[in-house]
């Protein structure tokens, strides 16, 4: 039975998230450890105290999801032998959770990871001026009819699927007048609810083409090697391991669609049965029960968890 691990986005974060496993594990203090290293900055007293505000700012969410995630990964590996090369048949995760997904598997190092979701944080909050861009969560409506209403919504400005997450749930990113069109076009077309949502940037979609840029060249200065398991590239929803084609799908990515809906059925139709979602919250287990029909997705993000997945290793 094949097993994937994936790795949760922003959205996911909440203040104290990690601090339990720091507290109780010497290898999750050393990732939290050398993050704050990386940034030259104490993120982990951000992420374990607060305040929610500076926690919930993009370029402190991201590089703090990413070090709650390597850091349960790295507790997995030393209390429960976890060896993500024999024992996963992929890696993923939902936005910057990808970056997370290319630490675990090796592509690159937690510090790079680090200032690489520190630069991706300030520059996708630099790219549009706050109040011009907007996203809303359409519900009820498949994908393809999203695409529909973000089209129609659009009269000649932004308006595109940026999160494909399942079950019925599209989240369209835009101009602010744009988005705001597509809630109510949505309404007429069938959606159970559609609702703008509280960020601070319209991630994904063609207005943050400046920050793909900036993506493009933050790359170009770190060494990516091959993940020991293919990463499922957001923008593809297919394996990869190719360094060259992972950087290309994570610039692409700032602009394009998460496709997290047809990423977890590329896994599923390839065999797993089995998802480990590692990090902060559950957000994504619970998405992944919908799309996978019978698959099994099990959060990991405390000693009681880990203690759990020692126990029921069967892999």
């Amino acid at each position: 039975m094949a097993v994937a691990f994936v790795f949760p986005g922003q959205g996911s974060q909440t203040v104290g998230m990690g601090k339990v496993l720091a507290a109780n594990f010497a290898p999750a203090r050393q990732v939290f450890d050398e993050v704050d290293a990386a940034l030259g900055a104490k993120l982990s007293a951000i992420a374990f105290e607060g305040p929610a505000e500076a926690l919930t700012l993009t370029e402190n969410a991201q590089p703090a999801l990413m070090a709650v995630s390597l850091a349960t990964m790295r507790v997995l590996e030393q209390e429960a032998g976890l060896d993500l090369k024999r024992d996963a048949q992929f890696v993923a995760g939902h936005s910057l959770g990808e970056y997370s997904a290319l630490a675990a598997a090796g592509a690159f190092s937690i510090a790079d990871a680090a200032r690489l979701l520190r630069t991706r944080g300030q520059a996708m909050q630099k790219a549009v001026p706050v109040g011009v861009g907007a996203m809303a969560a359409l519900l009820g409506l498949d994908y393809d009819a999203a695409v529909a209403v973000a089209a129609e919504a659009a009269q000649g400005q932004v308006c595109q699927a940026a999160n494909d997450n399942g079950a019925g749930q599209v989240v369209v990113s835009g101009d602010k007048a744009a988005v705001e069109r597509a809630v109510e076009i949505a309404k007429t077309k069938g959606a159970k609810r559609a609702m703008l949502l509280t960020v601070s940037a319209p991630f994904h979609c063609a207005l943050m083409q400046p920050a793909a840029d900036v993506m493009a060249q933050a790359l170009a200065q770190v060494s990516i090697k091959p993940p020991v398991v293919p990463v499922v590239a957001n923008v593809l929803a297919k394996p990869i391991s190719d360094p060259a084609e992972i950087v290309r799908a994570l610039v692409a990515q700032v602009t394009g669609t998460v496709r997290w809906r047809e990423s977890v059925a590329a896994m599923a139709a390839a065999g797993v049965a089995t998802f480990y979602e590692v990090g902060a919250g559950k957000v994504l287990s619970g998405l992944i029960k919908r799309i996978a029909e019978g698959a099994i997705a099990t959060a990991i993000n405390n000693p009681d968890d880990v203690a759990a997945f020692k126990a029921r290793r069967s892999f």
